[in-house]
């Protein structure tokens, strides 16, 4: 599986976010996207996976374009800034609504991702009574559970203490050895280091391959 981004350009409020972005992922690999706040990082994430459409330039899967042969991109989960789980219901609860958006899986999936990431399954409290911490796992919870083939994970390991960043970071190596596409745009240098195998730094709209990437580990 191939992701394939193509002079990508992008102006908001007549400011360039996505300036000639040109770029290729592949499975199997973890990329990793670093910069400042309001680089464009998050922006990116959002045009590759259709949330905004660019002003020019194409994003591909597999040779079929988005906004042409697909209004999103297909099979795709997503971890950014203010996710838009609903605050009034429980983990499971949020979890099943969006199985209802997407395809369907079952109870015990659900059940058993939310353990995955620490979280009680049982746990009735809806997420509006979440800790940060225990909102950033249900968050990441949602972005895995359906097993995406392509996943986007702004700041991954935001919020949690030692405990719950290795949980994150083995959940996200599992992920890698489906053969999945995992990018990371993260300020964590620990996350860059540790799992990634190719490293873009960003600024300004502009996105360039960093020397010295290496291959990420297999454990944490």
């Amino acid at each position: 599986m191939v992701l394939t981004v193509s002079h990508l350009n992008k102006k908001i409020k007549g400011k360039t976010v996505l300036d000639d972005v040109c770029v290729e992922f592949e499975s199997g690999k973890i990329y990793g996207i670093v910069g400042r706040n309001g680089s464009g990082k998050t922006m990116l994430f959002r045009a590759l996976t259709g949330l905004i459409q660019p002003d020019s330039g194409e994003v591909l899967l597999n040779g079929a374009k988005l906004h042409k042969d697909m209004e999103v991109l297909p099979d795709c989960g997503i971890l950014i800034e203010n996710a838009g789980l609903y605050p009034e219901l429980n983990g499971v609860e949020n979890l099943k609504f969006l199985t209802k958006l997407n395809k369907n899986v079952s109870l015990d999936v659900i059940r058993e991702t939310i353990q995955k990431v620490g979280l009680d399954p049982a746990d009735k409290r809806p997420f509006s009574k979440y800790s940060l911490g225990m909102k950033q796992r249900l968050v990441f919870a949602q972005a895995i559970f359906e097993q995406p083939k392509v996943l986007f994970l702004d700041e991954p390991t935001n919020a949690l203490d030692e405990e719950g960043v290795q949980m994150i970071r083995t959940l996200i190596l599992e992920q890698k050895q489906k053969d999945h596409i995992i990018l990371i745009a993260s300020h964590n240098r620990e996350d860059i280091d540790i799992l990634v195998d190719e490293t873009y730094r960003m600024s300004e709209g502009k996105l360039y391959p960093m020397e010295g990437s290496r291959s990420g580990k297999e454990s944490v």
